[in-house]
Formats: structure tokens, sequence, C-alpha cells
């Protein structure tokens, strides 16, 4: 749906005229929900009864890590939200998650500020706002859970957030839709480039693969001048730091994930490969081109493209150079700073670091690049939020696995839905290693598909195995709401 028609008034299925989906409304929210006593701060939401008849489910979202103005078309049947809630005459709300956007419990995010941001403290959010709202629709002061039935929807890490949410507040949401939810908090999470490399052109991995093997060869051996050699054939001879440099060639990889499912099949990273393996118009076989072409092709893409791109003007360290603790990037604290917000929860909690695989795994991610290169900028970006030392800035993601149960959580009326080439994938319950099969009562979809492609229905006219897992999750979602009764 384009902006323009985001900002124009909504009619609604009896005729009557309501407010623009850009509407946006306060919720007087706790800043603690251990401690009321500090007050509350303004969150904002987004609301539409364009579908609603008393009866219906209310269908509640966070877009997460994120400002969540910008996905007020979630609330539109130009999403699986908005089309379950056209089908089961439902009302739709967008909840912008706390330390995001505007919603901010205090007006900086320091290490102070940001002790109430935490998994537990957003799962409260949302059941709280489930259980206080009074929506500004006819009847909207009398749909708390128990009154109406209430579906949590959400992707990604608030995918994940639906989870845990339906584990830990079992007595307000009466279903819940996952998608591409990272529900396994993994500190060491190589597994992020799996999906990729199995998914990408084969002849692409094959090279990235042979430059990775040689960049971590060079790298180990640590010869100053076979090292520097090497830095330059990429450009990148400015970067002191040997770790600083492989975790900059993991960079043409993340547009796997950036180009979905919002611009199909990542022509970012297809570029990439056809960098590497195109050849006088020819592409390479299967086994690609080897090292040596490789080597050079990739070196002089970043020297002569893509440096450029990432980077502008700034020099290698100010671009890619992690080691400079007097930089003001790293304890900048203004609102809103959606990355500094979000490297809270996985410097505190989540890990997600990303690194090369093991040993005997095959990778096109560095080895170089472990967990201690990202904790230690947690360190900086939060000093003193682990105590006087930054060398124990790691996320605590065991009493996360502990508190909601990662793949393995048993929760009734919840959809989980992935999609095989989704780079989160392996932190799913689709992944590689997950044991949790899904029943009937926890149904596990999977297609064909990235990155949350199931909500957005334009996905689903692109993949018919996309489409058939919105058409379940729909006529799932049926009858359940179809089984509620109220218990107020």
């Amino acid at each position: 749906m384009a902006d323009e028609d985001l900002e124009r008034p909504v009619v609604s299925r009896n005729g009557t005229q309501l407010p623009a989906y850009t509407k946006t409304y306060y919720f007087k929210q706790l800043i603690d929900h251990t401690n009321p006593s500090l007050g509350t701060f303004s969150q904002r939401y987004w609301h539409t009864y364009e579908f609603y008849e008393p009866g219906g489910p209310i269908i509640l979202s966070t877009p997460g890590e994120v400002d969540a103005s910008g996905y007020t078309s979630y609330l539109t049947n130009s999403t699986l939200n908005g089309r379950i809630a056209q089908e089961l005459n439902g009302s739709t709300i967008v909840l912008e998650h706390r330390f995001f956007g505007s919603s901010n419990p205090y007006d900086d995010l320091s290490v102070s500020s940001l002790r109430v941001h935490t998994v537990q403290q957003a799962i409260n959010d949302l059941a709280y706002f489930a259980q206080h709202v009074q929506l500004p629709m006819p009847g909207g002061d009398a749909v708390q859970p128990g009154n109406a039935p209430w579906v949590l929807m959400g992707g990604s890490y608030a995918g994940a957030l639906t989870s845990y949410t339906m584990a830990n507040a079992t007595d307000v949401f009466y279903a819940a839709y996952a998608s591409s939810a990272v529900v396994q908090p993994i500190v060491n999470f190589w597994g992020y480039f799996e999906p990729i490399r199995q998914s990408m052109p084969a002849n692409c991995s094959a090279d990235i693969a042979a430059v990775i093997a040689h960049v971590d060869t060079v790298l180990t051996a640590n010869v100053s001048a076979d090292v520097l050699a090497l830095k330059k054939t990429f450009g990148l001879d400015g970067l002191a730091h040997n770790d600083d440099f492989a975790a900059a060639l993991q960079q043409p990889l993340y547009s796997w994930q950036s180009l979905q499912p919002d611009s199909g099949p990542g022509q970012a990273f297809y570029k990439f490969c056809d960098a590497l393996e195109v050849k006088n118009g020819v592409g390479a076989p299967a086994e690609g081109w080897g090292l040596d072409y490789a080597l050079a092709t990739w070196g002089a893409y970043w020297v002569n493209t893509y440096f450029a791109q990432i980077c502008g003007h700034d020099d290698d360290e100010t671009c890619l150079g992690t080691y400079d603790t007097s930089s003001i990037f790293w304890t900048e604290d203004y609102t809103p700073n959606a990355a500094r917000s979000w490297d809270w929860l996985t410097c505190t909690q989540f890990g997600f670091d990303f690194t090369g695989a093991p040993i005997n795994q095959p990778t096109i991610a560095s080895r170089v690049v472990t967990p201690a290169w990202t904790e230690r900028q947690c360190g900086y970006r939060f000093p003193g939020a682990w105590g006087s030392s930054a060398d124990v800035a790691a996320p605590n993601a065991g009493a996360l696995l502990a508190a909601y149960s990662g793949w393995n959580t048993t929760t009734s009326r919840l959809i989980f839905a992935n999609g095989q080439r989704d780079p989160w994938r392996e932190a799913t319950v689709a992944a590689d290693g997950a044991t949790n099969a899904g029943s009937t009562a926890q149904p596990h979809l999977l297609s064909d598909g990235f990155h949350c492609s199931d909500l957005l229905v334009r996905e689903g006219a692109a993949s018919a195995k996309v489409k058939a897992v919105q058409d379940q999750a729909v006529e799932i979602m049926k009858g359940w709401i179809a089984e509620w009764a109220p218990s107020a």
C-alpha cells in the first residue's frame, strides 16, 4: 500500500468514515512494571476498526526494534494482520516498542535509563496495554481480554516476543502468530550465514568460501607483509586490526536479508555475486572460478564500487574500525537511536553475534570474527552495565532461554511460520538443530520464503508456498476464534 493511501481517511465496511491509518494515539504505559510508583510514559499506537464487528478479534502487533510510525500498513489488508482482521471481523493495532521511535520511558538511552529496557518489560507492556487500553472505536472500552479474543502477532524479534508473551502472560492473549521468530537466543550465532550459504548460487558460495579460507589462513599466520598485501587487495590497508578487516568482509552478505521481502530476491546481494561470477558475459560453473580470480574480483569490487556505497567519504578506520574507545559514537545516548536500543537487547540478553562457522563446518564468514569481537564493543557502548570491567560484557542468553523456553515452548494456539531462505532461520523453530516439531495446538508452517515474507500479502502472490502458509494461518485462526468464549 502506497504511503499516500495510508494518510487518507478510511471507510469501514459499513460505510463509516474513520481516521487515516497514520492517525497516532497515545497510551499511558508503566515505566517499570516491577515498580509502578515510577509513573508512566506515552507509548504510541495506531489503530483501525475498518473491518471490526462486535465479537471479532483484537489483533495487536509491534514491529519491534524500529520506529513504528513506518509500519501503519500492518493495520491494512496488505498484510496478514489485516487479512485476518478482514476475514474474522477484527480490529488491528500497531503498538510501538519501548525505547524505539517516540515511545521512550526516559529522555536518553544511558545505561541507567536502559535498565528498564528488557524483554520482560516489553512482555508486560503488551499485556498491560491489552488489559487497560480504551480503543478509539465504538465499544472500545469493553474489549479487554476476557471480553474479546486478543490475537498477538509479530515477526523476527517481535515474533520471539510474541512467543515469549504467550508463555509468560498466559491469561491475556487467546491466540498468536509468530513469523521468523528468533526465539532461541544464541551468542555464537554462526548459523546466521548458513541459510544464505545453502540458498545462494553455488558458484558464488564456492568462491566466497575459497576467499574466506584464504583470508583466515593469512590472518592466522599473521605475517605482517602478507596481511598488508591482503588488506590492500580490498583497499582496506587502513584497517589496523585483523578482526575488523575480517568482519568487514561479512558486509555484502547482510544484503541477503536487508532486501527481503521488501524488494524481491536481494538485488544488492546478486550484484555482488555477479561481480565475482560473471566473466566476459559468462557465468562461472557451479564450482566457481577459483581462489585467484575470486580474490582479485572481490577486491576490485570493494575498491571500485562497494566501499563508497557503505562508507561514503569516510576512511577505513572511521567506517569499519571498532577499537577507538575515544569516539563519541559509542556512548551517544540521544533518543531516538534504534541501533543503540537494539544493541542493548543483544548485548545484555540475546547475543546473536555474527561469527564464522566451527572448523568442521563450511563457512562463508571468517572464523577470525568471534563473540569477543562483538562483546568488546558492547563494553564500549554500555560502560558499567556489567560491572566495572568491559571484559565481562556478555549477554545472559541462558536466562532468556530458561525463562521463555526458546525452541521448546509448549504454548498452545500459537502459530510459528518460517521461510527456508531466512538468514535468521537457525534461531527459529525451523532451525536444523531444533527438536520441537510442532502440533495441532502449535502449528509450524514452512515456506520457501525469506525473513517475515509471510506477513506481506504480496509475497503470497509471488510464491505459492508463502500463499499456502498465509491461507493455512487464516483457516487455523478462524477455527480458534470460533471456539473462543468470554470469561469476563
